[in-house]
């Protein structure tokens, strides 16, 4: 697969946050063997990120170079399929020899084990940086990533967040998770309220300040609105929120309102009802309006999600006498039992290719999260459940990366106060995301945000 990569001037304007990619002069390519971020074996590839040079050896320049540096080591080592290198190993260092080829001497990296290196180098003009990235593969000796950025100081980490991105689709075919966002609940004074972060923890906003019991964030596919549950009017009702303008709407039909799902590709919403009775999985337009009542079956049916392509819909079901998973085809109107081990299984989350659902099973008292594999039309047989955590307190709410290669969800291991953490897809790597007073639970992975959001 070869993909011709051009050099790009990426400028970008601080407060509008608009990005222009100027072309500039075309580098070299080379075929790459992806790095598959599903493999449950996946053995992380070892990538050096050098010191970054001071063309100019300005003071701006040199702090605007180490604050990159560690922007670039942290984004890349959060993949879970990359182990940045450390420094002591480097028998060379590419700010003093030259960043380019053929001023580099890939035995230096190869010799260490590094299959990947990172050069980087800062210009301050006019107030504003530039920096120039490359990525190179060392046993090929080829330039496989070459960018420009150019911006404000304030926007060195989306700069780099950039660089990041390019990397990642080069290596994994995925854009990764560089331009995502996380929403969460977190307690705040004995109540409950939405929060969001950007995906690796930073810049944590509330979002919600009803002074009351906040749940179940969702986000919408281009990352505008939350939809999310609040007993702000004495009951469980599903608010509606864009989150640039504030503007919104209520969904407060008689009973319970609960657990929205956004619809792939559409402004439109699954959510469970109680106004009829039993609680029942309807679709509903943005505004509230019922479209079709989608679950059609006695006893409870709570937890919709979307498959990616919005043709099936996971949920949780007591229809066999206790809570169990079902996927729906949409178009056929067949729903399948999907869980069969565990008397208690709940909380499906789609991967974003629609091959697998993580959701929450209780055995012995224990709740855990567990990973199967599904079909593409429900009519072969379901995979057995993976489990993906175990012998660590109490594991809940697992919500997808939008690669696919991780797995937010909150769990109290720690001295059994819930927090936020994540692994790979394949169970490993496990850590706490961030450090924030209160418990946090419920955290729902954006797809990629727009930077005019």
């Amino acid at each position: 697969m070869k993909n011709l990569l051009t050099h790009h001037i990426c400028c970008i304007i601080l407060g509008s946050l608009v990005f222009f990619f100027c072309p500039a002069q075309d580098l070299y390519s080379k075929e790459v063997d992806y790095i598959n971020i599903y493999n449950p074996f996946l053995n992380k590839t070892p990538i050096a990120v050098t010191r970054f040079k001071a063309f100019n050896g300005k003071d701006t320049e040199i702090r605007g170079g180490e604050k990159a540096e560690n922007i670039l080591k942290k984004a890349l080592g959060f993949t879970g399929y990359l182990k940045v290198m450390d420094p002591a190993a480097f028998l060379s260092d590419p700010a003093q020899t030259g960043l380019q080829l053929g001023q580099i001497n890939f035995r230096d990296w190869t010799g260490i084990g590094a299959d990947l290196l990172v050069t980087g180098g800062i210009e301050e003009i006019q107030g504003k940086v530039k920096f120039k990235l490359r990525l190179f593969d060392t046993f090929n000796a080829k330039l496989l990533v070459g960018k420009i950025y150019t911006g404000p100081e304030s926007q060195i980490r989306k700069m780099i967040h950039l660089f990041c991105s390019e990397i990642s689709y080069k290596l994994t075919g995925k854009w990764g998770v560089f331009n995502s966002k996380l929403s969460f609940v977190s307690t705040v004074k004995g109540n409950k309220e939405i929060f969001t972060c950007e995906f690796d923890g930073f810049n944590i906003r509330q979002v919600t300040r009803h002074k009351s019991i906040s749940l179940s964030p969702a986000w919408s596919d281009d990352g505008q609105w939350l939809a999310y549950v609040s007993y702000a009017k004495g009951k469980p009702d599903i608010y509606i929120k864009n989150l640039k303008t504030k503007r919104g709407t209520i969904i407060n039909y008689k009973g319970m309102n609960i657990s929205p799902d956004w619809m792939p590709g559409q402004m439109k919403l699954a959510a469970a009802l109680s106004f009829s009775g039993a609680q029942e999985i309807y679709l509903l337009t943005q505004k509230g309006e019922i479209i079709k009542k989608i679950s059609k079956s006695w006893g409870i049916n709570v937890s919709p999600r979307f498959s990616p392509d919005g043709k099936r819909i996971a949920f949780t079901s007591n229809r066999a006498g206790t809570p169990q998973i079902y996927v729906k085809d949409l178009a056929t109107g067949e729903a399948r039992r999907v869980t069969f081990q565990g008397r208690y299984n709940t909380s499906p989350a789609w991967s974003p290719d629609g091959t697998r659902i993580a959701y929450v099973g209780i055995e012995k008292n224990r709740i855990n999260l567990f990973m199967i594999k599904m079909d593409s039309d429900l009519s072969s047989g379901i995979g057995i459940p993976i489990q993906l955590t175990r012998n660590q307190g109490d594991n809940e709410d697992p919500t997808w990366s939008p690669d696919g290669g991780l797995i937010a969800f909150s769990s109290n291991r720690e001295g059994g106060v819930s927090r936020i953490f994540i692994m790979t897809a394949a169970g490993t790597d496990q850590r706490r995301l961030f450090s924030l007073k209160g418990k946090q639970t419920q955290p729902n992975w954006s797809g990629p945000i727009s930077s005019k959001n």
